[in-house]
């Protein structure tokens, strides 16, 4: 399980930046992420929120309990975008997963929500209350929108 304090890290040296850069960048005391790096201090809720915002990942992702940088409002919103009459249609293609989820033990969060997400049953559960939204009057609305668009953007 990767750990809050090592996924900072990561998302730090992938933009390449030195902990003072980024802390200065967050509006935080210049040695706070070398604190949050080596686990002498952990960020508060709204200290977490401005990491994820400012590298464009979810929470989740940046505590560890998922393996999907994705930003619930991003994959929303690009999903909304696409009716938009000036704008093309957004598609998201899901990331590869793992041929084989670890087995969840006590204490790997992320392990289990892997798990979790990879489970039939719960990707079944998934899908029927996505197809029961969509045969809303509003669903139906927000398909029409989208169909009208595919079908003028390939004419």
């Amino acid at each position: 399980m990767v750990t809050l304090a090592q996924r900072i890290e990561e998302l730090r040296t992938e933009k390449g930046l030195t902990r003072p850069a980024l802390s200065i960048a967050l509006g935080l005391p210049r040695n706070a992420v070398e604190k949050f790096e080596t686990g002498r201090q952990t960020p508060t809720k709204e200290q977490q929120e401005k990491i994820a915002g400012y590298f464009g990942v979810s929470l989740f992702y940046l505590r560890g309990e998922s393996d999907d940088p994705t930003r619930q409002e991003s994959w929303m919103t690009a999903a909304l975008s696409g009716v938009v009459e000036d704008e093309p249609p957004v598609v998201h293609r899901p990331r590869p997963q793992p041929k084989a989820a670890p087995a969840p033990s006590g204490g790997q969060q992320g392990a289990l929500v892997a798990s979790f997400l990879q489970n039939k049953a719960f990707q079944d559960t998934v899908r029927a209350m996505v197809l029961e939204t969509l045969r809303t009057k509003e669903g139906q609305e927000l398909l029409a929108q989208i169909v009208r668009k595919e079908i003028n953007r390939q004419a």
